[in-house]
């Protein structure tokens, strides 16, 4: 049986900051349960925007046209993993650039490829100094949801600035373990089912 794997993508530009932390204590639950696990960091990378060439539909290759940067080796991961996990800090009460760089030409890219991300398990995670942690977790479900992926429950919301000050948030701290507690259930029971179905 093929070993469950999730991706994790740390759209912080702050490698081991507190968005960071988060999608690492969310990692930790999935590998307690054996799930390998893997976290990208895009945040700080040039990534540009999707300029709605419309090339993959033309091509229909589960590539972006553009190979300068680091999406279509993204792209690769989503497909093959069970799990997707995104994590952005608010950036003007929204997600950074690179996440939405990614979220933009990987959703294009799937569209157009007969919806590849279906059914897999999502998360989303943010780290929060004061406002817009709503808008900027809605923006990543909303890929998910699109996507056709399954949730996991309520998103990751942890509040801090300065790196390391999300631990104090034990609530956060609590939200991201139940994240990936939920998710190792569900990734097992979607796993279960299937298995149960192919032997009927």
């Amino acid at each position: 049986m093929k070993k469950l794997s999730v991706v994790a993508f740390n759209g912080s530009p702050h490698k081991d900051g507190n968005t960071s932390i988060l999608i690492r204590h969310i990692l930790t639950e999935l590998e307690r349960e054996d799930i390998h696990t893997e976290c990208i960091q895009i945040g700080g990378l040039l990534i540009r925007g999707c300029s709605d060439c419309r090339k993959c539909f033309e091509n229909k290759d589960m590539q972006c046209v553009f190979r300068d940067d680091c999406v279509n080796e993204c792209i690769h991961k989503i497909v093959n993993a069970d799990g997707i996990i995104l994590g952005s800090p608010v950036y003007f009460l929204d997600i950074t650039p690179e996440m939405k760089a990614l979220i933009d030409r990987a959703g294009l890219v799937a569209r157009a490829n007969n919806a590849p991300f279906r059914r897999k398990v999502g998360a989303a995670v943010t780290a929060v100094r004061r406002s817009g942690a709503t808008h900027t977790i809605d923006t990543m479900l909303h890929f998910m949801l699109y996507s056709g992926m399954i949730l996991t429950g309520s998103p990751v919301i942890g509040i801090g600035l300065n790196k390391g000050d999300v631990l104090a948030d034990h609530e956060g701290i609590a939200r991201a373990k139940e994240a990936g507690q939920n998710m190792a259930w569900l990734l097992k029971t979607i796993t279960s089912t299937e298995q149960t179905e192919d032997n009927l």
